[in-house]
């Protein structure tokens, strides 16, 4: 007999922004419930990608057809290499060439390069529109889903160019995430296991002792980590909403990851498989610091590491990696900010010497 689904969680977020909900639970997309009290209009839009789309735009179809008398949809490349303007614009296309107005919804179905895309393009047509996100990988329910982040990569720098821009609500359909590859699968995990060193030790410890469930993709665990992540980023968007302080804790092993990200060419390396590796490189920071044991970055180090995720620094020279850093959006006046394990459990963002950097890069694989 197949294991019941765990019922479906409602978190609240609360920010300036606006106020919503995250759904979360199996079978999320196909109730009723998870569509009612949505704005009202004459038009939806189905944004999804070419992986995606296939998979679940016409359910999605299906379900707001109930509620809106026109259902189009615009289907994107799918990768982060077209996170950009031009795929941006193939949105904007779609919205202007069918008469959109600005009481027009759009849905954001897919990852994160969907939600974030879709986001931005809804903040800034007709000077904002409303859009959903139907987040349908482990990285953007735990994640870019919540909190209204929304933005395109430019060359120089990953999600340079963006504004923020909260949705109407969240549904995280677990049942999404059956498809998704191991990679990808992966790369979600590293957001998950983020949540633990910066803000909640104790889910920390959970995940050292569920991980084989989470990689077994086991409904009750995934529904708990899933929950957990978005409890964490709730309360701490709802404190900071537009990042002025406490927020910039989220981008734990970001810096890093980014310049990563950035010096491969975006694609190369999955978002998630670079914030994995920079949270290597951030814990080992934060022990050079002075602020944790080495056995305790170690620790997460292995964590991640069975998580399937890389925990070797591709070799993009220090210099370069520097220069990328610079560009990270904490850097004030040309000075790298960085965000480290104050304690277990407890993150803060601060300024490090260039050397220490250097020789974390040396030592994790990056020089």
């Amino acid at each position: 007999m197949k294991a019941a689904l765990p019922p479906v969680e409602h978190v609240p977020v609360q920010t300036e922004g606006g106020h919503y909900t995250i759904l979360i639970g199996g079978g999320v997309l196909a109730q009723p419930a998870s569509w009612a009290d949505l704005p009202r209009a004459a038009h939806a839009v189905i944004v999804s990608n070419t992986t995606v789309a296939p998979l679940y735009a016409d359910a999605v179809a299906g379900q707001l057809a109930q509620r809106y008398t026109r259902v189009s949809r615009v289907v994107l490349p799918d990768g982060e290499a077209h996170k950009d303007w031009t795929t941006l614009n193939l949105i904007f296309d779609h919205l202007l060439a069918e008469g959109c107005d600005r009481k027009t919804v759009l849905f954001a179905l897919g990852g994160g390069v969907v939600g974030d895309i879709t986001g931005f393009a809804a903040a800034t047509y007709m000077r904002g529109v409303p859009f959903v996100q139907l987040p349908t990988t482990l990285l953007a329910q735990v994640d870019s889903s919540v909190g209204g982040k929304t933005a395109v990569n430019h060359p120089l720098g990953k999600n340079m160019i963006g504004a923020f821009y909260q949705p109407q609500r969240v549904l995280c359909d677990l049942d999404t995430l059956a498809t998704l590859p191991a990679r990808e699968f992966s790369a979600g995990l590293a957001e998950v296991i983020k949540y633990g060193p910066i803000a909640d030790q104790a889910f920390l410890g959970w995940l050292d002792t569920h991980l084989d469930a989470l990689l077994a993709r086991d409904a009750q665990a995934l529904a708990t980590a899933v929950r957990r992540c978005c409890e964490i980023k709730a309360e701490v968007v709802g404190q900071d909403e537009k990042e002025a302080g406490l927020r910039a804790i989220l981008n734990f092993g970001h810096t890093f990851g980014h310049a990563i990200e950035s010096g491969l060419g975006y694609g190369e390396w999955l978002h998630g498989e670079a914030v994995g590796c920079g949270m290597v490189l951030a814990a080992e920071l934060s022990v050079r610091l002075g602020h944790i044991p080495a056995a305790y970055a170690e620790h997460l180090s292995h964590l991640i590491e069975r998580a399937g995720l890389p925990v070797r620094a591709p070799a993009l020279g220090v210099q370069r990696y520097l220069r990328l850093m610079r560009l990270d959006k904490k850097a004030e006046a040309g000075e790298i900010r960085f965000v480290v394990i104050a304690a277990p459990g407890r993150a803060a963002v601060q300024a490090a010497p260039d050397a220490l950097v250097e020789a974390v890069l040396r030592t994790h694989g990056g020089a």
